[in-house]
């Protein structure tokens, strides 16, 4: 029986060991609290991700090694690969952590983006900001995700005060400066890319961020025959000049009917979370295929979806439970504020069985107004 080895064991890792197990897989987790959502259900190695003695357990017990955090480091990736196989490579793993390298790889392959510029300084952020002009985002190029290491200067008076919260970071992980994009709405492509170069992606999804993080998505996103051949070529251009293996997620803007790279996800990402309902083969699935050299299942979506994220703590789940459309993730995690506690994904036939469907649900969680938007534009 195969093993897959998972370095993070936070939902991502938890839905994954959920999706192999129909394919009769066993799994391992590493990760560096014992707390981790995943280890609910799966064995856990505890360690720090510089640890080799940790790493060395964990290599020995797995036959192949993949991510559901795209923050372990690279050379701990890379100290793996030379024992084991590991996807995505940890070259690609190294890109994606990097915001410069990310924007940088974007536009060789002619991929538009946000103006951008990297800094070390004072003097250099200065600059950066006459040059990129405001609003912009001062931005940590390593270790930031949800909405953490940025901050956004609207007046040359938010310079001292974004330096002052970014600035100690400059020498650690490094500093982008990049273009506020007043964007229309943001999309993402998540996709597949197997051993064998074969690429597949889901719809179009259009996606909604509250304080940062991922609020909503819905799939397929509003209008998506206009966006979605150009986006599914960046993605593979992407994948393709990477040498990617599994599932991962391109994040767009779109603005004045073109659409921008913001980022890429080296992993299974939050806006798939609806195509465990609502594709006929669900992203985890699909990443565990791809890793393991099996053949990639179809993408092809169920109906319409819609994906609420619940950030801090957990509702109740009678209003989604008793919707005809309704399916309930909770994630395992202690409530905490900003943190990802758990989904549920609505799939219907139809976007009015579906709006139906959600905006009953939503009235039950008293939470109508946070989600208007995502059910004006099933209308």
């Amino acid at each position: 029986m195969t093993t897959v080895g998972i370095l993070g064991g936070g939902q991502l890792a938890r839905m994954m060991a959920l999706a192999g197990a129909p394919l009769g897989l066993r799994f391992l987790v590493m990760d560096t609290s014992g707390e981790a959502c995943a280890g609910q259900f799966v064995p856990m190695v505890v360690g720090d991700w510089r640890d080799e003695n940790a790493l060395a357990e964990f290599a020995q017990r797995v036959d192949v090694a993949t991510f559901d955090f795209e923050n372990v480091p690279a050379e701990s990736a890379e100290w793996l690969a030379a024992r084991i196989p590991v996807f995505p490579a940890p070259g690609a793993l190294g890109v994606a952590q990097d915001r410069l390298a990310e924007k940088t790889l974007f536009r060789e392959l002619g991929i538009g983006t946000p103006e951008f510029a990297a800094l070390e300084t004072r003097e250099e952020l200065v600059a950066a900001v006459a040059r990129i002009g405001l609003p912009c985002i001062l931005k940590t190029r390593r270790l930031g995700y949800d909405g953490k290491g940025q901050f956004r200067l609207k007046t040359k008076a938010d310079i001292d005060a974004a330096w002052a919260a970014l600035g100690a970071q400059a020498s650690k992980v490094g500093l982008i400066l990049e273009a506020f994009v007043p964007f229309e709405r943001e999309v993402s492509v998540v996709a597949v890319r197997g051993k064998d170069g074969e690429f597949r992606a889901w719809p179009l999804t259009e996606n909604w961020h509250r304080d940062g993080i991922l609020s909503a998505s819905m799939a397929p996103a509003r209008q998506a025959e206009a966006l979605e051949p150009q986006a599914l070529a960046f993605a593979q251009k992407v994948a393709d000049s990477l040498g990617y293996v599994g599932v991962f997620a391109l994040e767009l803007f779109v603005h004045d009917g073109q659409l921008l790279a913001n980022e890429m996800a080296p992993r299974v990402h939050n806006s798939g979370h609806w195509t465990i309902e609502g594709a006929e083969t669900s992203q985890f699935e699909n990443h565990l295929r791809a890793v393991l050299g099996l053949p990639l299942g179809s993408t092809r979506p169920v109906g319409h979806s819609v994906m609420l994220n619940w950030i801090g703590e957990m509702p109740a789940p009678s209003p989604a439970l008793s919707s005809p459309s309704g399916h309930w993730h909770d994630y395992g995690k202690s409530a905490r504020a900003g943190r990802k506690v758990g989904h549920a994904t609505f799939r219907a036939n139809s976007r009015s069985s579906l709006a139906a469907d959600l905006s009953r649900a939503t009235e039950g969680f008293g939470r109508s107004a946070e989600f208007a938007e995502v059910l004006s534009r099933l209308s």
